[in-house]
């Protein structure tokens, strides 16, 4: 788990241990709520999708609003999820509609009294008419509201309680109190503020407001007595009008609250849903085999890429969703499918299955890919269960060989390692007794036949020198080094060795910079390889005067680029390949790990070596070159 998860299960946690809110100026909603929506989306594809075309980028054709990052939700949960609104939003909108419409009922009721003969004081008409303008106003003008936040629902001065709860509970006591012989129950519309109060506010402004519901009817009620009407009646209906309000901003607290809960706790599911989904799909986008989600149907759901790579014969795919049939080379891909589907088992291992694509035959090489397939299924495999959708792992086979070939060779490696180190002592001792016998050796015939185990020795000591130099140990501390100096000073004793003059004349031609050239190198190691470089380019270039051109360029900010170009015989194609395979080698008393252990020594300094053939028109075209990281020298080197 990351610290991201870490963190996010951390702030759900400590949402959840919230019971009731805990300032003043919050409702169950801003102690339980959440500022912001996290949105998912559905991107159904019809079923007449067009296949994809190999090779192609072209976007599919999402449909008009949807996103393709959630294939796998239901219409349904999609649009609840898209609508961005948090529940206290959504209640308050249902509130402002169900204030519209009692305006319109009041309008409509008042309407009918005409009718009937029932005319209302001109008094109830204009307070009944201007509170249904303002709700329906308040309904049909959204764009003119502010945003509706807990905060502005939370004090009796906010601008939102004034204008719903505040307003209704003006207007309905007025239409109680200034309508009292009328044949209509204003005290019932009481119920609408006092409820919206008991969801929307804090406990204690909710309660206020049931109190002060209750205060006024016990007020309009002892104004009735004082006016000659029954006393025990008029106190008593509104007592208990006063109870049912308490217990309606009680209980509607109470399940604001709950549902609240509910909410944080959907919120903080589907955000932990999201992050993983999101660590999902970078891992997948990632991975070096091809993912593909496949459903009955043949669409493909997902596909990372790469898979879409493996599906191209040159470049990527389209992006999914893509139809996989209608396209010839995917054939038996979508067999390989149907045969899934069809059977209730696959192989662990999987199985092959060859792509052929355009003007493909089966001997053309390049135009035909060989996938494994493993196929797994989203549900277990039950008698029951039947399944919609499944993943296909892609690998090219190549790929596959070339690691067991790599795992081979890295197994030979520790291998040779360790017979070479089992071959120094007794080398050594086969030395020093071929030594000792020389000492007393008077024939020549004798003398040349020690000669002979001698120098043996000494090839079968390099041989071993070499498999050890390659063979895997403890990481070595990457410094910075002169290039120039150190490429100056390999040189001038290499041709010491080799017996050869540098001049104008010279075999070998050296272009270094003028100025020190700092890169990542250890000097024992680059002497190792140009060595090696430079014996090849000898052994197979004329003696003419600059047959071998040495030339170390600076002019790169982050590499330098060494190369050694020769005049010698072309190396045939067919055995480039294999220049830098370990033990391969042309000449017989080779061992074929010179370039290998160049090879080796430069990538564990971040450099890279190759061999190029150089345009016609030039007299040295085997260029081999090395491209090492350049880095600034400190001042002892400088100096």
């Amino acid at each position: 788990m990351t610290s991201a998860d870490r963190a996010s299960e951390r702030r759900f946690a400590d949402r959840r241990r919230v019971r009731r809110p805990t300032a003043a100026d919050e409702s169950w909603f801003g102690a339980f709520g959440s500022d912001t929506d996290t949105q998912a989306r559905d991107d159904d594809l019809p079923d007449d999708d067009p296949p994809a075309t190999p090779g192609s980028d072209e976007p599919s054709r999402w449909k008009s609003g949807w996103a393709p990052d959630s294939r796998f939700l239901s219409r349904a949960a999609a649009h609840v999820v898209e609508s961005g609104q948090t529940a206290f939003e959504r209640l308050y909108s249902a509130f402002i509609a169900a204030r519209a419409a009692l305006g319109v009922a009041l309008l409509v009721a008042l309407a009918l009294g005409g009718l009937f003969g029932l005319r209302p004081t001109p008094i109830v008409t204009l307070i009944s008419s201007a509170y249904a303008a303002l709700a329906i106003g308040l309904w049909l003008l959204p764009r003119y509201r502010r945003p509706a936040v807990p905060r502005t629902m939370a004090h009796l001065r906010g601008p939102q309680w004034l204008a719903t709860i505040g307003v209704d509970l003006v207007s309905f006591m007025a239409l109680h109190v200034l309508a009292p012989g009328s044949s209509l129950n204003y005290v019932a519309l009481l119920v609408l503020p006092v409820l919206m109060a008991g969801v929307l506010t804090p406990r204690t402004l909710a309660l206020a407001t049931a109190a002060a519901v209750t205060l006024a009817l016990l007020g309009a009620a002892w104004v009735s007595v004082v006016g000659g009407a029954e006393g025990t009646l008029q106190m008593t209906q509104a007592g208990l009008a006063g109870t049912g309000f308490f217990v309606i901003t009680v209980l509607a607290g109470e399940l604001a609250g709950r549902l609240a809960r509910e909410e944080l706790t959907a919120r903080g599911s589907l955000e932990m849903a999201r992050q993983q989904a999101q660590l999902n799909r970078l891992v997948i986008e990632e991975m070096q085999d091809g993912v593909l989600v496949v459903d009955r149907r043949g669409r493909v759901r997902a596909a990372n890429p790469a898979a879409r790579r493996l599906l191209a014969p040159g470049g990527m795919s389209r992006p999914a969703p893509f139809q996989l049939r209608g396209v010839q080379a995917w054939d038996a891909l979508v067999k390989t499918v149907e045969r899934a589907f069809g059977e209730a088992t696959w192989p662990e291992a999987g199985r092959d299955v060859v792509l052929l694509f355009e003007n493909a035959t089966a001997s053309a090489l390049g135009v035909q890919r060989t996938l494994r397939v493993r196929v797994r299924f989203t549900r277990k495999r039950e008698p029951q269960s039947i399944e919609e959708f499944c993943v296909l792992f892609l690998e090219d086979v190549r790929n596959m060989q070339a690691r067991s070939r790599q795992e081979k060779l890295a197994a030979m490696g520790r291998v040779s390692a360790g017979i070479a180190h089992e071959i120094r002592n007794p080398l050594a001792a086969i030395s020093q007794a071929n030594a000792l016998l020389s000492e007393d050796a008077t024939d020549p015939v004798q003398r040349q036949l020690m000669q002979m185990v001698s120098a043996n020795v000494e090839r079968l000591k390099r041989i071993v020198d070499d498999v050890m130099e390659v063979a895997p140990g403890a990481p070595q501390e990457v410094g910075v080094i002169d290039a120039t100096a150190q490429v100056a000073a390999v040189c001038s004793e290499w041709t010491r060795a080799a017996g050869v003059t540098l001049g104008a004349q010279s075999v070998l031609r050296v272009e270094l910079p003028t100025e020190p050239v700092g890169v990542l190198f250890d000097a024992e190691h680059l002497r190792r390889v140009l060595v090696n470089l430079l014996d090849n380019a000898y052994r197979h270039a004329s003696r003419a005067p600059g047959a071998i051109q040495l030339r170390l360029d600076s002019r790169r900010e982050a590499q330098a680029f060494l190369s050694l170009a020769s005049d010698g015989a072309l190396i045939p194609p067919d055995v480039e390949p294999f220049l830098f395979e370990p033990f391969f080698s042309t000449r017989s008393r080779g061992t074929g790990l010179g370039l290998y252990i160049c090879r080796e020594l430069c990538e564990r300094y971040g450099a890279t070596i190759d061999y190029r053939l150089r345009a016609e028109g030039v007299a040295q075209r085997n260029e081999f070159f090395v491209e090492m990281q350049r880095k600034a020298l400190g001042p002892s080197l400088l100096s």
